[in-house]
């Protein structure tokens, strides 16, 4: 019998010699362990009172990233990112600190995370990292610190869907758009548990950066992780990241899968998510002309430099609508520096933003402010719970209908 992506994945990392069936609980080795200033200063207690007085094996592939609250603004986050920074030093392991930006970007960026690898850490959408063909996953601070020292973890093995997504990604349509209309047609639970493989001509067309807003988006699926099919231009980035060829993981033509389904996205307009939550998705015409007062881009969803440039075309030469505050967050320093080299960051700047340091910034404990009780705001972020980025509502978008919202100062289709 066939295997899908994660059947392999998950054979190629088993510690024993056991059958790799959807439901079978397995133990598989772990290639990095990582944790950031959300869960992992209780990842350093945990190991302490544990595992007191003793090493961690394979300490070059475990990592610390700040992203969640950077720099810290409470005494309690800097207390927490001292407790990781201290326990980093004393056993000798790497940290991206808080200049860095947002964790998983940087392990995609600095050729950490690559095909066929397994990697955890404390962030509840590492399976972002699927977008390069690596299982990641997020865990509990307990997990990860018994992944810390012993360098592996149990997992029940999942169930794939297979998704073929059909038809032209045409402007002003953009991978957040086909990931808020997986939403739609599945709902918070339509991948519960489950992994989903994406196939067709749209998801060939993906550049990185769409292919990591798709991913981002598989936790608000309710699935483990999402993986795309491969092209040559992704395929050649991430090798050139790694510092070597590449090649991913592929399934089995004779794999099964749960469910395999089939969407068109011809002609679809571009989506929005609605409060109070990301599954409550609309077309942009249904909402067309609401007034707004606020919009940020960025998060582990949209922060890439593509997405940054999609927003300065649109507000090139323009200004943001009186009354809007536009909060712009690069995903990473890298990220930031393209925006500082080509001249994006001088446009976002004259258009009226507010331009922050890398991190994950709106979806993070207002690093870059919250919303207040009536305030409307627009997000390229994947979650729009209620509290979650303030007292007010939340629509989830594209960066391009973010851009054109800031320029307009209500809900208005691009042209």
């Amino acid at each position: 019998m066939g295997q899908t992506i994660i059947e392999k994945i998950i054979t190629n990392h088993l510690i024993d010699e056991v059958d790799v069936n959807p439901g079978e609980i397995v133990w598989i080795k772990l290639d990095v362990r990582t944790a950031r200033d959300f869960g992992g200063p209780n990842v350093v207690k945990n190991i302490e009172r544990e595992y007191p007085g003793e090493d961690l094996p394979d300490k070059e592939n475990i990592l610390f990233t700040f992203d969640t609250v950077a720099p810290a603004k409470t005494i309690p986050y800097a207390n927490n990112q001292m407790i990781c920074r201290n326990f980093a030093k004393e056993h000798n392991i790497k940290v991206y600190d808080v200049n860095a930006g947002i964790g998983t970007h940087i392990l995609i960026e600095q050729g950490i995370a690559e095909p066929n690898k397994t990697i955890v850490g404390t962030d509840s959408h590492f399976n972002i990292l699927g977008a390069v063909g690596a299982f990641g996953q997020g865990m509990g601070d307990q997990d990860i610190a018994f992944a810390f020292k012993t360098g592996k973890i149990w997992f029940e093995v999942p169930e794939t869907i297979k998704i073929n997504i059909e038809g032209e990604l045409k402007y002003p349509l953009t991978a957040k758009d086909i990931a808020l209309f997986m939403l739609k047609k599945l709902g918070s639970k339509g991948a519960l548990g489950k992994c989903i493989e994406y196939y067709g001509k749209t998801i060939q067309g993906l550049d990185l950066a769409g292919r990591i807003t798709l991913s981002s988006m598989m936790t608000e699926l309710g699935g483990i992780v999402a993986f795309q099919e491969a092209s040559e231009n992704v395929v050649n980035e991430i090798s050139k990241r790694t510092g070597k060829k590449v090649q991913f993981i592929t399934a089995d033509d004779d794999a099964v899968y749960c469910q395999e389904l089939s969407y068109d996205i011809s002609g679809i307009e571009p989506q929005i998510a609605c409060p109070p939550n990301p599954a409550n998705v609309k077309n942009i015409s249904e909402l067309e002309g609401k007034e707004i007062h606020s919009v940020f881009i960025g998060s582990c969803t949209n922060g890439r430099y593509e997405d940054m440039k999609a927003v300065a075309d649109i507000l090139k030469n323009k200004k943001v609508a009186d009354g809007v505050m536009l909060r712009i967050v690069p995903a990473t320093k890298e990220v930031y520096g393209q925006m500082l080299y080509t001249g994006i960051l001088n446009i976002l700047f004259n258009a009226g933003a507010i331009i922050s340091n890398p991190g994950c910034g709106g979806c993070a404990s207002g690093q870059i402010g919250m919303t207040g009780k009536g305030e409307v705001q627009i997000s390229t972020s994947n979650r729009n719970f209620r509290g979650k980025q303030g007292d007010g509502d939340t629509y989830l978008a594209s960066p391009v209908v973010a851009a054109t919202a800031a320029l307009y100062g209500k809900i208005t289709k691009p042209l």
